[in-house]
């Protein structure tokens, strides 16, 4: 056990047991033993407290989202988790959620519907049917396996999509990236609604989408809440669409490289 007349993270001398944290790290004095009733705070106050941690970003998120990002960039961020955390929290529900419920395929119907249209296009005369539909199933099990990097990977162009479709509204593209971060985090509640619902409802994951573009247009809107919601809808469409293709660029690169090297081998 560490002094309890010292600061356990910085060593600076407490100023009496009426002291609850040091003033030159925050660190709680006297730093406690970790044990049951230790882990059991720490579960309720980081967790399942109602007016801070996860469940209450995750409420305010679902109920108030432009609030709570508009919020969170004006620096009201003491009661939020992170919204990097956040984000790497749900898709790491996600990716459990569906190891366990649909074997572990989240993306399937999604690369299945690309190839497909690209068949109908004429890809069929670019490369071997077979092939292609390797470097497809190999693309699907990657993004399947790696989610959470291909999310990472996306988030930077979801925010650049964003901030083009909005210069002139203030938010600079760092700014962005935190209101794409929790708009992130919104899809993977509504894909982790539609992975519990896929067993009932086939068509539950391309409702999700649905549902998670709705939800982006409702929650910049409250966020520009001082703007013409006419003019913020067509300012997030087309931040989504200018998005949504710079994500098929990104699967395509995956595909053709993977494409590639079955070519090689």
């Amino acid at each position: 056990m560490s002094d309890r007349g010292k600061c356990a993270n910085c060593a600076r001398v407490t100023d009496g047991p009426e002291q609850k944290f040091c003033p030159a790290c925050g660190q709680p004095t006297p730093a406690h033993r970790i044990d049951w009733h230790f882990l059991g705070h720490e579960l309720e106050h980081s967790v399942l407290h109602m007016d801070r941690g996860i469940l209450y970003s995750l409420k305010e998120l679902m109920l108030r989202p432009g609030h709570l990002m508009r919020a969170y960039l004006d620096g009201q961020r003491a009661k939020q988790v992170k919204p990097l955390l956040l984000l790497m929290i749900t898709a790491a529900a996600v990716v459990l959620l569906g190891k366990y419920l649909l074997g572990g395929d989240l993306v399937g119907s999604a690369m299945q519907a690309g190839y497909s249209q690209g068949r109908a296009m004429g890809g069929n005369d670019v490369a071997d049917p077979a092939v292609v539909t390797r470097s497809f199933a190999a693309a699907r099990d990657w993004i399947n396996t790696h989610l959470t990097a291909f999310t990472l990977l996306c988030l930077p162009l979801e925010a650049a999509a964003f901030w083009l479709a909005f210069r002139g509204r203030g938010l600079n593209y760092p700014e962005w990236l935190v209101v794409s971060a929790f708009l992130t985090v919104q899809t993977f509640v509504f894909m982790a609604f539609a992975v519990v619902l896929q067993r009932w409802l086939p068509s539950a994951q391309a409702w999700s989408m649905l549902f998670v573009c709705t939800y982006v247009v409702f929650s910049l809107i409250q966020m520009f809440q001082s703007h013409s919601r006419w003019t913020t809808a067509l300012r997030t469409a087309l931040g989504l669409a200018m998005f949504l293709l710079a994500q098929s660029l990104v699967t395509g690169a995956i595909v053709a490289v993977l494409l590639l090297s079955a070519s090689l081998g």
